[in-house]
Order: structure tokens, then C-alpha cells, then sequence
């Protein structure tokens, strides 16, 4: 038998599933621990809904294009940051628990991450602002076909602005195209061209 030479490579693609049904908050957490040696799978729980998503290539590719862009960004202009990543935001009293793909402090360490970062490859379910507003997160930006859309917290609730309350100088628009840059070095190249414009 002749061995078999793979010429691609097998990755998974993102995909959501919300669970059928209503699951307490004690319901959750036990689903949570028996997935929790499940690679590349993310839960979201909001409400009593239970989500969950598979991180696919492009979707881990897309997260880290922009944190690198972004940290390039806030380093460029001199803005102290703080980045945590995906660290989980879960409170029981607040019937939510999820994970950002990226999400920062900017300036100090506060409550929670002024900004938080989302990657869209496939659409949702579960209400996508929502979970966000529980923990008083500033803003959010969205990664969705090949855009992003930004979200800012005003009076409880969020409204899609045009650009960045946070950062009012960064071109949302430049960054969205660097990150469809298929080289991160091209990529990092124009996108500091157009921050120095």
C-alpha cells in the first residue's frame, strides 16, 4: 500500500450551534466542564441560551491581524494599553458569560475592558451586544464580512457609529483593509504608511 502524501491541510472551519432549550446557570456550568478539554471550542451563555463556536483558521488568522495592527497602532500614537485577550467575562447575577476574541484597557486597568474585539466568520445567535452591555464594556467592534463595524456604549445602550469614540484618529476603514492584506509584513507596512500619512 503506497502511503498517502497530503497535499492541504485539514483545518475546521468556524461554526455556531445554539443548544436547544433553557439551561440554568448550574446547568451551564456543568456542560462548561464537560466540554473543557475540547479544543478550539467556545461557549457563550447568556440568559438561560447556550452557544457554541468552533474557531476556525481564518477566524484565529482575522483575531490576530488585528491585535497585532491595533497594538501597532496604540504603540505608534503613544497610547498605554493594556491588552487581556479572550480572558473570560462570567457573572452568575448577570446571566452572561463569554469570550471576547481580543480586548484591551486603554490608559489604566479599570472594572472591566474598554474595548473588546469580535470575529464573525459565520453569523450568530445569540444577541451579540447584549452580553457585552452586561459588563459595561465602552466599545465593540465586530469583524464581519470583511468589515468592521463599531459599536459605543451610550446611555445603556449601543449605538454603530462611524468611527472610534476610543480611538477618534485611527481610520477604522484602513485597518479593515491591512488585515485582508494576505501579507502580515505588507500589511504592517501600509497600515503604518497610513497612520503617518
Amino acid at each position: 500500500m503506497t502511503p498517502q502524501i497530503l497535499d492541504k491541510t485539514n483545518t475546521l472551519q468556524e461554526q455556531r450551534f445554539l443548544l436547544p432549550g433553557y439551561y440554568s446557570w448550574e446547568e451551564f456550568e456543568k456542560i462548561e466542564a464537560l466540554t473543557a478539554d475540547a479544543p478550539g471550542l467556545r461557549i457563550t451563555y447568556l440568559d438561560g441560551c447556550i452557544e457554541f463556536m468552533t474557531l476556525g483558521e481564518e477566524h484565529e488568522t482575522i483575531k490576530s491581524v488585528l491585535a497585532i495592527l491595533l497594538a501597532l497602532y496604540l504603540f505608534e500614537i503613544g497610547i498605554n494599553f493594556i491588552p487581556v485577550g479572550s480572558a473570560t467575562r462570567r457573572a452568575k447575577e448577570k446571566g452572561a458569560s463569554f469570550e471576547p476574541e481580543e480586548s484591551y484597557y486603554l490608559g489604566e486597568k479599570k472594572e472591566n475592558p474598554d474595548l473588546a474585539i469580535e470575529v464573525n466568520i459565520t453569523s450568530g445567535s445569540i444577541d451579540k451586544l447584549e452580553k457585552y452591555k452586561r459588563f459595561n464594556i465602552t466599545e465593540v467592534w465586530f469583524w464581519e464580512n470583511n468589515q468592521i463595524s463599531v459599536y459605543h456604549l451610550s446611555n445603556d445602550n449601543y449605538e454603530q457609529i462611524t468611527q472610534s469614540q476610543l480611538l477618534p484618529e485611527l481610520d477604522i476603514n484602513l485597518l479593515a483593509r491591512c488585515v485582508l492584506i494576505p501579507s502580515i509584513i505588507e500589511a504592517r507596512t501600509e497600515f503604518i504608511k497610513g497612520i503617518r500619512g
